[in-house]
């Protein structure tokens, strides 16, 4: 009878994990369904009859899984996954759901960031069990499925590789935690599968992984010394195994530089020779220090970090050869944010942040094990000076302590209702602020339907064999829609933006045009490298003086090579606002890295008209009558005042006011657009400006052969 009792209590306990499971997943999946629905009659953001995605880099993934679908997959877009390090895992599960439901490969991009990413709550309630409290573990995964930042990364349309991060990152950790825990061959097994697919998914968070491990093997050593005493974990089922087991087996499935077969199989020949108890414990020990010191040898571990580490922390431009100006420092998500921000995205307020503080600290005092989770602590933290996207893989840890200071709390509670009650009050109050983030985080897709029209237009009269040219940030996009190629993109996009940037700034189209055709050809020609490394031979003995080079290639002075393929210019009006950084990476001598010159480009619109007196919404002020710009106190004289208007062809008519022959800006009125452009004269040159909101060109170099309201793509003709 006793026996059967256990039975059914270990049924049960199994069907109220399952349940728990179930309803966090549900839950979390459900609340990211708002975004679609948001937008549901939003037409503007559909295509082929579903919503497009709302990040830039899932159309790098969407573009491979859909040339693998088609049964091709182009060289540009094997160097791309190269360049990028990009990890397959994403694409073939994209390739497979297609193949194998009835669901369209938009619909598949569009909501598997929500299916995957929700899956979280599984090690989230597994490690409340772990931990002897699966309530504790149910309710922090309602709560870490769904917070901010977690919630920002792996919403419906947020296709990115973002959804494996912290789901397979944190899954190593409970695995890892069980290894503690249980200190059997299951717990190894299982930590190291995981530990051997993830960088098919995310290979760039290896380094939290390898942290993770060196406080794990450090914590198994100082309780193997006796330094920490076995409250809570057990000892080595097998006597075998052991610390040094342990250590044998996870360096070696950790060694990134070994090719993933000949890891398998070293893990497996080593359990057997582990398992068969044959080796003395100084053998051991030997073997586990090989295989530690092996592991920080080819998991190239310190290098790995540091690289990790300094990438977000260097500023600027590059300190060696030619002075190229670093994307790091334009990238909002890698950029210092304050306390009040780093809390809001790992807890959703500062107080949930407060109390997943302090309930950490109680919940190592309780529970020594889980001070393995300092690493993944330590990344979140490391967003006060790396970035928005560190903040996400403190989030299911801070979920967990939370979670824990009330059901401290609750401990010292008689009545057992109140036990149960205060947690679950405590995460409707944490969940609160989370779900009106929720509610309020209405981002637009990437593209609009009339720009992928734009694109299509382009995909008919072009070849996959063509280049476009266009700021990074459309790379991927481009790729997809038109399936031509660029030369930077969302993974390549070091020096070479000093091309795509002085093409799109320069006053002379004779230099547009030639630097285009030569950039891209040189490309080609030397087997994809970087342009302007190679093109300007940068820290080599004969590096070139770009300045000089520049000037000869627009005077004509310098032969181009020959044609072999269409190229194209890509001009959106959606990169009008973001123009002055894209200015900023071409605006540069590169011999000393120093601006050529003040770049003026500010967009903004009118709230107030005084009599002709405009007051602009970024606080200039433009005295319609006098042809005078205030900033601030100083008054300046304008050259002119264009006003343009969109027809419905596409076309742009151009009226224009002259006013100061010495004025050194000009105001464009984009009347179609309700929008305002103040800018100095040498911008107003620019390509992008001319050709783009004037729609002026050099019809001996350019042919315009796409155009709208939204984009103008034009043709070299060279």
């Amino acid at each position: 009878m006793k026996k059967e009792n256990i039975v059914f209590d270990m049924a049960e306990k199994r069907t109220s994990l399952w349940l728990f499971i179930v309803v966090a997943f549900l839950f979390s999946i459900g609340l990211r369904m708002y975004w679609p629905l948001a937008f549901g009659d939003t037409m503007s953001m559909y295509h082929n009859g579903q919503l497009m995605i709302n990040t830039n880099d899932g159309y790098f993934f969407a573009t491979a899984a859909k040339d693998i679908l088609n049964g091709f997959v182009s060289d540009d877009l094997l160097r791309a996954v190269a360049a990028k390090n990009a990890s397959p895992g994403l694409v073939y599960l994209t390739v497979y759901a297609t193949k194998w439901t009835p669901f369209s490969l938009e619909s598949v991009i569009l909501y598997l960031p929500a299916v995957i990413s929700s899956l979280i709550v599984i090690p989230i309630v597994l490690t409340g069990r772990l931990l002897g409290n699966t309530l504790l573990g149910f309710l922090a995964a309602l709560l870490g499925a769904i917070t901010w930042s977690y919630y920002n990364r792996t919403m419906v349309g947020y296709y990115d590789t973002d959804m494996f991060s912290v789901l397979l990152q944190f899954t190593i950790f409970y695995a890892l935690l069980h290894v503690i825990y249980k200190k059997d061959i299951f717990s190894l097994v299982l930590a190291a599968f995981f530990i051997l697919i993830y960088p098919l998914f995310y290979a760039q968070g290896m380094s939290i992984v390898f942290a993770t491990f060196i406080f794990v093997v450090s914590y198994l050593f100082l309780e193997h010394m006796g330094w920490i005493k076995q409250e809570e974990t057990k000892a080595f089922s097998d006597k075998a195994i052991s610390l040094y087991g342990t250590v044998i087996l996870l360096s070696i499935v950790l060694m990134i530089t070994v090719p993933i077969g000949i890891k398998v199989v070293l893990f497996v020949l080593a359990a057997l020779l582990i398992l068969s108890d044959k080796l003395t414990e100084k053998q051991l020990q030997m073997i586990a220090l090989v295989a530690f010191v092996s592991f920080l040898w080819f998991g190239n571990v310190f290098s790995m970090i540091w690289g990790s580490v300094s990438g977000y922390l260097d500023r600027g431009v590059a300190r060696e050869g030619l002075h190229f100006y670093q994307v790091v420092q334009t990238v909002r998500e890698a950029g210092a944010i304050p306390l009040s921000t780093v809390a809001n995205r790992i807890s959703g307020s500062m107080a949930g942040f407060t109390l997943a503080l302090v309930g950490y600290v109680l919940l190592v005092i309780r529970h020594k094990p889980f001070i393995v989770a300092l690493p993944l602590i330590g990344v979140g933290l490391f967003a006060l000076m790396g970035g928005l996207r560190f903040t996400v893989y403190a989030v299911p840890v801070a979920a967990i302590s939370a979670m824990y200071f009330f059901f401290f709390i609750a401990g010292y509670m008689r009545n057992r209702y109140l036990k149960v009650l205060l947690p679950v009050l405590g995460v409707i109050v944490l969940l609160i602020p989370n779900i009106q983030h929720i509610m309020a985080y209405k981002v637009p897709t990437v593209m609009n339907a009339a720009e992928v029209s734009d694109l299509e237009k382009l995909k008919k009269i072009s070849s996959p064999r063509d280049y476009t040219l266009a700021w990074w940030d459309y790379g991927y996009p481009i790729w997809f829609y038109s399936d031509t190629n660029t030369i930077i993109d969302g993974a390549k996009h070091q020096n070479d933006n000093f091309i795509i940037s002085k093409t799109m700034q320069t006053g002379s189209p004779e230099l547009a045009a030639n630097l285009g055709r030569i950039a891209v050809e040189h490309y080609v020609t030397s087997g994809y490298k970087n342009i302007a490394d190679t093109l300007f031979k940068n820290g080599q003995k004969d590096q070139l003086d770009p300045n000089l080079f520049l000037a000869k290639l627009e005077s004509g002075g310098m032969k181009l090579p020959q044609k072999t393929r269409d190229i194209y210019l890509y001009l959106p009006y959606r990169m009008l606002n973001i123009f002055p950084t894209v200015t900023v990476f071409g605006n540069l001598d590169l011999m000393t890295g120093k601006a050529e010159r003040k770049v003026q480009f500010y967009p903004t619109r009118a709230i107030k008209d005084n009599n002709g007196v405009l007051q602009f919404s970024n606080g200039i002020v433009f005295d319609m009558k006098k042809g005078e710009l205030l900033f601030g106190k100083r008054k300046v004289p304008i050259k002119s005042f264009i006003v343009t208007q969109i027809t419905k062809n596409g076309k742009a008519q151009v009226r224009s006011q002259f006013y100061h022959a010495e004025g050194q800006h000009v105001v464009v009125f984009m009347e179609s657009y309700k929008q305002f452009i103040v800018m100095d004269t040498e911008t107003f040159k620019s390509t992008y400006v001319q050709m783009f909101i004037l729609g002026k060109y050099d019809k001996s170099l350019f042919e315009l052969v796409v155009s709208s309201p939204y984009s103008k793509i034009y043709k070299l003709k060279k």
